[in-house]
């Protein structure tokens, strides 16, 4: 925003960079001053002002701050639709409501606010709002004449409806104005938030149900309580006394897989070591990680940190993150740790998929005289193969990652790869085999890398055989055969070949970028996917998103009525702005019909909780429960009972009063 200097005692705004700058008085040195971004001294200004400078005619219309001397909202229709041009929210930093408006570059949403909404702190200084402005939709099609005329005017006073706004901080005052252009005549929306239909490209996306949805989808919900469950788990640490209350820097662990007996001699198949799975809270940040505990393994040698560093600065959205690899007793033996992030609700491939014995009967060694069963099919037995393309973009995008950065993920096993939600893949254990085989004796940790990532793109080979299958029976030596005229009678080509590609040994060194022309516009279709995913999520948060405003004003509005004393005054909730509230909150929840029957409407107590927040100059009447009394009063006057009541509460718990 542009900033103007205070000229002469009637107020004249005068440009910062005017030929009054040139004037070899103190004005100029202060306008000099204002420029380079020093603060200038309000009070000294205007006893140089008033030495200095003969006073002008203050009847003079460039003198007059447009739509600073009057009131905006008393131009404001009565209905709920009132014209874009008109303020639409009182500011509170430039008086009352009666003698001040909001700029017109400022959005709607601003009225949601905590500048405009009740606000807790005495003072917010406006000067994160005049630099990052919410966008406006009327800005977008004022010509681009509007704003250079704007940007041209050095001397002339600001344009219409533009407001001179004022701050003043630690003694100094400043004066800026908003540039951005102003709408377009004619257009109209509304003073306060009114909740809009789903877009159409998403209404029709999702299948109809008999009424229309105001709230997240079920699913959704479900699923992120779940989540949230999760995350907040504990256990009792009397019955699992095994499990430390602390470990190095991390909390509450809670096992995320049944502990191994304490006697337990045999290691697992995957890295060769006792492993067991924990979440904790890291009492750095408070934020739940993953840990991966090696059971009696001793770090005799940090030179393999090199490998972790190089894993900690990957990022990927089908990748665990590892954040951290440290060595702790808190277990009673030398453990290893990897700190991983947190995911909640996922679960393994092997359980999502290969979880049921009976899928291995195709590959099952009939007895003399048995018949073979039925041939599987997709959707009778085998995955869709949408899927499983869904499922190869996501491990090979983790594979190409991995592999650009030097290194090898030899994790690729069904096992150790993460399904959350409906098809979202992420790598598990990444970097665990990087320390646990490291050998001391190579004089580069990575000469072995070219070798590793071979070995992945054959484990990934096997994962989507696997998946072909249904079945982990297929990826055996004796079984690759009927395997594979299984993915031929029920699979593209493409599927086929792309198997058969990564299982095959070749006489060259093969990249995980082969099998992208394999893949081919299937790409295409995950984006497509991922974006229409994206579109019902961001639908579903629009019908949550002023949850929390509504909230906050409901709940300082619980603590303003039927209190029972305030500052030794029995009487305080029933007099004054307090009785106003009260009867306001009557209006909202304890309406009746007439047959006295409770009226309940939940889109009214939205309606008139919008407009309160907004402080709309709409009127409505508040009877009093013996029905003696009616007082007709506007949204904008309960507006300023209730900051001000609710200011009030505030200073008395801050001991202000």
């Amino acid at each position: 925003p542009r900033k103007y200097r205070l000229g002469m005692l009637d107020e004249r705004i005068v440009p910062v960079g005017s030929k009054a700058r040139k004037s070899k008085n103190p004005i100029g040195c202060l306008a000099d001053r204002c420029k380079t971004g020093v603060p200038v001294n309000m009070v000294w200004w205007n006893r140089v002002t008033e030495n200095n400078l003969q006073t002008p005619n203050p009847s003079a219309n460039e003198f007059i701050p447009k739509g600073g001397s009057t009131s905006r909202l008393s131009n404001v229709s009565q209905s709920s639709m009132s014209a874009f041009s008109q303020a639409l929210f009182s500011h509170p930093s430039m008086g009352g409501p009666a003698t001040a408006g909001l700029a017109p570059g400022m959005s709607l949403s601003a009225g949601s606010s905590p500048l405009h909404s009740p606000k807790i702190t005495p003072h917010t200084s406006p000067a994160p709002r005049r630099r990052s402005h919410t966008p406006n939709p009327a800005n977008y099609m004022v010509p681009t004449s509007a704003s250079a005329s704007v940007a041209n005017a050095v001397s002339q006073p600001p344009s219409t409806g533009q407001v001179i706004q004022k701050e003043t901080v630690g003694g100094t005052t400043y004066f800026y104005t908003d540039t951005t252009p102003a709408p377009v005549t004619g257009m109209v929306f509304p003073n306060y938030h009114i909740y809009h239909p789903a877009a159409p490209h998403v209404a029709y996306m999702q299948p109809k149900a008999n009424a229309p949805s105001f709230f997240m989808a079920d699913e959704l919900r479900q699923e992120l309580i779940n989540r949230h469950l999760i995350t907040m788990a504990q256990i009792d640490q009397a019955d699992i006394p095994a499990v430390p209350a602390e470990v190095d820097s991390y909390h509450s662990l809670f096992p995320l897989e049944p502990l191994p007996p304490p006697n337990r001699i045999q290691k697992t198949s995957n890295f060769g070591y006792i492993t067991s799975c924990y979440k904790a809270v890291n009492s750095k940040d408070d934020l739940p990680y993953c840990l991966r505990r090696i059971h009696g393994f001793r770090l005799v040698n940090t030179k393999c940190m090199v490998l972790v560093d190089m894993w900690k600065k990957i990022q990927h959205s089908n990748i665990v993150t590892l954040r951290e690899v440290f060595t702790t007793k808190a277990f009673g033996e030398h453990s290893l740790v990897f700190a991983y992030d947190f995911h909640a609700g996922g679960e393994t491939m092997m359980s999502r998929h290969f979880n049921d014995p009976s899928a291995d009967a195709y590959f099952t060694k009939r007895k003399w005289g048995q018949h073979d069963g039925p041939l599987p099919r997709q959707h009778a037995g085998l995955l869709p193969e949408s899927l499983i393309w869904a499922y190869i973009v996501q491990l090979s995008s983790a594979l190409r990652t991995i592999h650009t950065a030097g290194l090898a993920c030899r994790v690729m096993d069904p096992t150790k790869i993460l399904v959350t939600g409906k098809t979202r893949l992420r790598v598990n254990c990444v970097g665990i085999f990087d320390v646990l085989t490291f050998d001391n004796s190579q004089n580069n940790p990575l000469a072995l890398m070219a070798q590793f990532q071979q070995a992945d793109l054959m484990s990934l080979g096997k994962v989507v055989l696997a998946l072909a299958c249904n079945s982990l029976s297929g990826i055996q030596r004796e079984n690759l055969q009927k395997a594979m005229e299984l993915v031929t009678i029920n699979y593209s080509s493409d599927l086929k070949n792309l198997i058969l590609y990564l299982l095959t040994d070749q006489n060259r060194l093969r990249s995980v970028n082969d099998i992208m022309p394999m893949i081919g516009a299937r790409f295409y279709t995950q984006l497509d996917a991922a974006q229409m995913r994206n579109d019902v999520i961001e639908e579903d948060l629009a019908k949550e998103v002023q949850n929390g405003r509504l909230f906050r004003l409901l709940a300082k509005l619980g603590t303003i009525n039927e209190r029972p004393e305030f500052q030794k005054d029995p009487t305080w909730s029933e007099t004054g702005d307090r009785y106003l509230l009260k009867l306001f909150r009557d209006h909202l929840f304890h309406q009746v019909t007439e047959a006295g029957t409770p009226w309940i409407d939940l889109s009214h107590i939205i309606s008139c909780l919008n407009k309160l927040d907004a402080g709309v100059p709409e009127k409505i009447s508040l009877i009093s429960r013996d029905e003696k009394s009616v007082l007709v009063v506007t949204y904008s006057d309960l507006k300023r009972c209730f900051e001000n009541t609710f200011q009030e509460l505030i200073a008395a718990a801050n001991g202000q009063l």
